[in-house]
């Protein structure tokens, strides 16, 4: 089984946890951009999955990060971007973003984001800022 599905917008990176003073007691809380986010990817992956069942087995994840080019950049310099001869190397990280998008698949597309056993993972400049990801099932007894 594969699911294929796109994350439309500036890809967002998972934040650290934050903390605050209530009362005699300290909560743990989310940043809202990553609240969003995380929705964002969980209302995309649904759809992708057009009410299948959660993939229970071993997966594999491919994700493509393309961020937005700089428009303070030269227009010579946007255009190598644009063809992929400049590397994404500006915040943020692709790990962190990474994390964001795994948590938002979890319980939608996979039954924990533990099932993940090999990630492909680039980041890139493009025109149309977004996020494809492919999650395919692993057949690991075939391999």
């Amino acid at each position: 089984m594969q699911i294929v599905f796109t994350v439309p917008g500036d890809p967002v990176a998972k934040g650290r946890a934050k903390f605050a003073r209530q009362g005699g007691f300290v909560r743990a809380y989310t940043l809202k951009e990553t609240v969003r986010y995380e929705n964002l990817v969980r209302l995309a992956a649904q759809e992708a999955m057009a009410g299948a069942g959660l993939l229970d087995g071993p997966v594999s994840l491919v994700v493509a990060i393309y961020l937005p080019i700089p428009q303070s950049w030269s227009k010579k310099k946007q255009d190598k971007a644009r063809t992929g001869l400049v590397g994404a190397t500006k915040k943020p990280d692709a790990d962190n973003i990474l994390k964001a998008l795994k948590d938002g698949m979890n319980g939608v597309v996979y039954v924990d984001d533990a099932r993940i056993t090999d990630i492909t993972l680039q980041k890139r400049y493009a025109t149309t800022p977004r996020v494809d990801v492919i999650v395919r099932a692993l057949d690991m007894e075939a391999a």
